[in-house]
């Protein structure tokens, strides 16, 4: 006697459900995953910025005295009128005086987006606004003049936002998304 043994494969109705199940479970992930994807390098860009700062706050600390800090309303970079850009290799010059004495081992002058940090320092590192750095965000444009060196509403905006500005000055975030110390218009 034999046995035969049947071989059947899977019907095209089962195939297609399968298929169906796959592409809604990806259509519920694949935004998710995008916007988790946005968040870390907004997080990574806000870490870069917070690490980048809190160096040259001790550089500034050595060459002068810190700034000075708690101050509220709008940061009025612009209407000063001495700050000047302040390239990165410049930057690292200032951070990293020589190989065996550093304020930072490694200066990464890039935001999660990939897109170059913008740095402004003031001539006269007396005054109370001395230090800024800026990622234009997602879309690498600042969202109103144009650059880094203007007058910023202190404040935050929703974490969502990822074409906004991220601003860092003297010591904390003065436009940055989520909630922050300083509350004001977004």
């Amino acid at each position: 006697m034999s046995l035969r043994r049947s071989h059947r494969g899977f019907t095209l109705l089962e195939l297609l459900i399968v298929v169906a199940i796959l592409g809604i479970i990806a259509a519920l992930l694949i935004p998710n995953l995008l916007d988790a994807l946005q968040k870390a390098k907004q997080k990574r860009t806000a870490s870069n910025m917070r690490n980048i700062g809190a160096a040259w706050m001790s550089w500034l600390t050595d060459h002068v005295s810190a700034a000075s800090a708690g101050q509220g309303g709008i940061y009025a970079a612009g209407s000063i009128g001495t700050f000047e850009p302040v390239p990165c290799a410049g930057l690292i010059s200032d951070l990293q005086p020589s190989n065996t004495f550093f304020y930072m081992q490694e200066v990464n002058c890039l935001d999660g987006w990939k897109n170059t940090f913008d740095f402004a320092k003031n001539a006269n590192l007396s005054e109370s606004t001395v230090l800024m750095i800026c990622s234009r965000g997602r879309d690498d444009q600042y969202e109103s003049d144009g650059s880094c060196i203007q007058d910023w509403n202190m404040g935050s905006y929703h974490v969502t936002d990822y074409d906004n500005d991220i601003v860092w000055a003297d010591g904390y975030f003065i436009y940055s998304p989520g909630s922050t110390s300083i509350t004001g218009n977004s």
